[in-house]
């Protein structure tokens, strides 16, 4: 072992009077790099063995995780994936990407100067290849900007913990910001709403709108997370904007895992019963997700709407996510820039680099 060897990563050369540089890295969650049960397998291997993801004993966790279930369920998540992929790939990252695109039109078309990238917390483009080549660009400030509306340790959280790993190992740390949530952000909600409203006015009403958030387990609530609370204000909100009364909508949680008590009400045991209770059509949209993904295009588009058809219900209508509606790409555009202020983003490099150098001869007695 050499014991001078440095546990921070060799450092771009460093240039004095170097122009002060703004990144936003725009954060989803990640996807697989194909269907492919190799590639499905690595995914999950680094998904679910996060402890953010999964709270149990972790000698017990990994146990099962590797001896069971990477053994047998990425084959058959596989084919999941494969249901719903693109011919340009993964439908999560290719509106992540165009998410990240938008906005950074959005931020230049209001002379904010600054780079948007994204970044995925498993899988490909990873945050921390992508923290490295926004150091080695110079960047010198980074908003990080999750997907996730709502907070959660699983999600959120873990997408922070990414940050600081790579921080952990960086000599000359950039100025670092983080959004938390937006769940009730005006401009988010008015998206969504406008999403429904698009989808009725081509569509029709349904007798219930069903609003999906991914579920987490229960405990998380009771051990202080506020995701629980997040969902149910999204959900209020929308339907007030939606001018909904209570029987019109209902709230629902999916993606359970294991054997362990999630959120409830549970969406597809609540699409069943809506089922056989006589509604004829139902509406559901996913507020949590900003992007259509596997669990929106295969978990509701095709495994609840065979349930709530076969459960006796008539009509099923799956809205889809936010992805790239010029309203949504509106309102992450505003979110960013209300975290960027007190940046000077909206100073082009070449004025704030004469200004720089201004305020320093000044501060020397010198004339400029």
């Amino acid at each position: 072992m050499n014991l001078l060897t440095s546990p921070f990563a060799k450092e771009p050369p460093f240039q004095h009077g170097q122009t002060p540089r703004t990144a936003v890295l725009y954060c989803n969650l990640g996807t697989p790099d194909s269907p492919s049960t190799p590639d499905v397998r690595r995914f999950l291997s680094e998904f679910l063995g996060d402890p953010r993801v999964v709270e149990v004993p972790r000698l017990l966790w990994l146990l099962i995780l590797h001896g069971i279930i990477l053994r047998f369920r990425p084959a058959k998540s596989g084919a999941k994936y494969a249901s719903i992929w693109l011919p340009e790939g993964s439908p999560l990252k290719i509106w992540t990407e165009k998410q990240a695109h938008g906005l950074q039109t959005w931020l230049s078309q209001r002379d904010h100067h600054v780079q948007v990238r994204y970044a995925m917390r498993y899988g490909s483009t990873s945050i921390a290849s992508q923290l490295d080549q926004l150091k080695a660009d110079g960047t010198t400030r980074v908003l990080v900007v999750p997907a996730y509306p709502q907070y959660s340790a699983t999600t959120t959280a873990s997408l922070f913990d990414a940050v600081y790993a790579w921080a952990g190992k960086v000599r000359n740390l950039p100025e670092l910001r983080f959004i938390n949530h937006y769940h009730d952000d005006a401009g988010y909600i008015a998206a969504l709403a406008g999403r429904v409203q698009q989808h009725w006015q081509a569509n029709g009403r349904p007798d219930v709108l069903l609003m999906s958030f991914h579920g987490v387990p229960e405990r998380t609530l009771q051990l202080g997370d506020p995701y629980h609370c997040e969902c149910f204000k999204t959900a209020r909100l929308l339907a007030e904007r939606l001018g909904l009364d209570k029987d019109q909508y209902k709230v629902s949680f999916q993606s359970r895992l294991g054997r362990a008590k999630w959120l409830e009400p549970y969406t597809e045991p609540t699409l069943i019963a809506m089922g056989r209770a006589g509604v004829k059509r139902v509406d559901v949209v996913c507020p949590a997700f900003t992007s259509d993904c596997l669990e929106t295009l295969e978990e509701i588009n095709m495994e609840a709407r065979e349930a709530f058809l076969h459960a006796g219900g008539q009509e099923f209508h799956y809205i889809p996510c936010l992805n790239d509606e010029a309203d949504w790409i509106s309102a992450l555009g505003e979110i960013t820039q209300q975290h960027l202020q007190g940046w000077p983003t909206l100073t082009t490099p070449d004025t704030a680099a004469l200004a720089a150098s201004k305020m320093a001869a000044l501060a020397l007695g010198a004339s400029v």
